[in-house]
């Protein structure tokens, strides 16, 4: 019984999450009796309050490739440190080709992104940064390193606790 209610909970917390289908990738296997499509979809999931999650699903079908991308974006759920409503400092990271710049920017200043970032960004919950996308414009390589410039981010905190401080030592 107790399963049901946190199958129920987990439904609840799935309708909060917003999605969005950063790109489509069509591909094609030519065979005996003509081409077979197949196709690729990057999706974004987040629920605008500091947790997002990025999923590739492949399928014959459109639909089902963002599906399944869908579920495996749900699965792989990170949170981002913030700092009210920005990022707690400046990153720039690289993956593979491409390159991710994140400034934290002044209260009302907007979310100045674009592409994978952007949508990235915009279901995390982050209001006010500037990005900038260098070097290659691949979408996969591209939130693949907006991921990983989240997860190098870091709070006051938590970087106050592994140095062995509390936060009146640190005034």
């Amino acid at each position: 019984m107790a399963k049901r209610e946190n199958m129920k909970n987990d439904e609840a917390f799935d309708n909060e999450l917003g999605e969005s289908v950063i790109s489509i990738n069509r591909s094609a296997k030519v065979v005996k009796g003509g081409k077979n499509f197949s196709f690729g979809a990057l999706v974004v999931v987040g629920d605008r309050k500091g947790r997002v999650g990025y999923g590739y699903g492949k399928a014959n079908e459109v639909s089902d490739a963002i599906r399944k991308g869908g579920e495996s974006a749900r699965r792989n759920l990170v949170a981002v440190p913030m700092h009210g409503m920005t990022l707690p400092h400046e990153v720039e990271v690289k993956f593979g080709g491409a390159r991710v710049l994140l400034k934290p920017a002044s209260a009302g200043t907007g979310l100045t992104a674009g592409g994978a970032v952007r949508a990235i960004l915009e279901l995390a919950g982050v209001q006010d940064v500037l990005a900038k996308s260098l070097g290659a414009s691949n979408a996969t390589n591209v939130a693949k390193a907006t991921f990983k410039a989240i997860s190098m981010l870091r709070d006051r905190d938590s970087v106050l606790e592994r140095r062995g401080m509390t936060a009146a030592e640190a005034k």
